[in-house]
């Protein structure tokens, strides 16, 4: 590893979770390395519009190249592309908004968010990182992953969201076995109290999982009784369909049949 490129990235890091800013001492604290070497990289990401400094403070924030760089990664994203239309097709038919997700590291990342159809205002949630174990879309991909990376994900941090969110590695766990007989995550107010979540999982053309779809929306909706089977089984046609367009395969070469 080029050690340079590695401290800048924990620089970006940092900033990422940072409120609202933070100075060279504070940074050097963090990432355990001297100022000097810290105004260095903030100096260098500074030019290239990576991170911004504030004039009164002086204390530095992330900068709007990285909004670029962000961009260019949705775009250029396959699945993204390849779930657009379904996304639609799947939140017109259930009424209902829809999320696709991918795993990355420990969260899951809104790559696509189809808008509930309804006229109502609603917050874009594209690029947003959520814990995976507060999500349907998160519990909906680890269910299909190897493995070693399930174990890890599991033994790793469960932050609770809500006094719902599921942290036992154990319940989790369960929670996956069901998912691999069903086909199908759900989450009831783990990530926002009031909402609740039904994701299915997409295969590509390696034997592995690309992410997840799934509907968002209100508890008492989505979950209703007369409804959940619905939307439950939308979910995961919608879900299959993308793993065809995908070439997504299981052992044996065949989508697994749920």
């Amino acid at each position: 590893m080029v050690q340079s490129v590695r401290r800048a990235v924990l620089v970006l890091r940092e900033l990422t979770g940072a409120a609202p800013r933070l100075g060279v001492t504070e940074l050097a604290d963090r990432i355990g390395v001297s100022k000097p070497t810290v105004h260095a990289l903030l100096r260098t990401l500074e030019a290239e519009g990576m991170v911004v400094q504030d004039a009164e403070s002086g204390k530095y924030q992330l900068g709007p190249a990285l909004v670029t760089l962000g961009n260019a990664y949705l775009d250029t994203h396959e699945l993204r592309a390849r779930s657009m239309t379904w996304a639609n097709v799947l939140a017109t038919r259930t009424g209902e908004a829809v999320w696709v997700g991918v795993l990355v590291g420990d969260q899951i990342m809104v790559v696509h968010h189809a808008f509930r159809p309804e006229g109502v205002v609603q917050a874009l949630e594209t690029g947003a990182t959520l814990p995976w174990n507060a999500t349907a879309l998160g519990k909906a991909v680890v269910a299909f992953a190897p493995g070693e990376q399930q174990k890890k994900l599991l033994d790793g941090t469960l932050p609770a969201l809500t006094g719902r969110t599921v942290t036992d590695p154990e319940a989790l766990r369960a929670q996956l076995e069901q998912v691999r007989d069903i086909g199908y995550a759900v989450e009831s107010q783990e990530l926002t109290l009031g909402d609740a979540g039904i994701a299915a999982p997409i295969f590509e053309r390696t034997p592995g999982v690309a992410g997840a779809i799934g509907l968002v929306g209100p508890v008492e909706r989505l979950l209703d009784e007369e409804r959940r089977q619905a939307h439950a089984i939308a979910t995961r046609e919608t879900a299959r369909n993308l793993s065809r367009e995908l070439g997504g395969f299981r052992a044996g070469g065949r989508l697994p049949t749920f």
